[in-house]
């Protein structure tokens, strides 16, 4: 029985960065959806209901935060991790971004093999990373 591969939804207002870490991550071996803001995200989330979501925090319209927040209230959705992907400093939002429930945090720019890692890592089981 062939294993199915899991599908990651990258949500970036950066085309470009969409585009990168969408290109490595189907490379890993994952299957990659793309959204460009966290309005989208919402959306593809409730529909294609993916195993994990890499999510940018500042983004137009509806930022990461408050797409991951419409995500944690829904049933269909609530139970997908969310990976924050940011260029902001995170030791300064670490505490309150984890009451968000996000399940990991990476800081911009993120090596490939650093978002692959940290994927593995929470949809392995590993708590949330501070």
């Amino acid at each position: 029985m062939p294993v199915r591969r899991q599908l990651i939804l990258v949500a970036d207002d950066y085309k470009d960065t969409r585009d990168l870490y969408g290109e490595f991550l189907s490379r890993a071996g994952f299957h990659v959806a793309l959204a460009s803001d966290g309005l989208e995200a919402v959306g593809k989330a409730r529909e294609l209901q993916p195993d994990l979501i890499v999510m940018d925090l500042s983004m137009p319209g509806m930022d990461g935060a408050k797409a991951n927040h419409r995500l944690k209230e829904d049933e269909r959705t609530k139970c997908i991790p969310v990976v924050l992907l940011t260029a902001y400093e995170l030791e300064h939002l670490a505490a309150e971004l984890s009451l968000a429930g996000f399940a990991g945090f990476l800081m911009k720019p993120c090596m490939p093999n650093e978002l692959i890692a940290e994927i593995n890592r929470v949809l392995s089981g590993g708590g949330v990373k501070h």
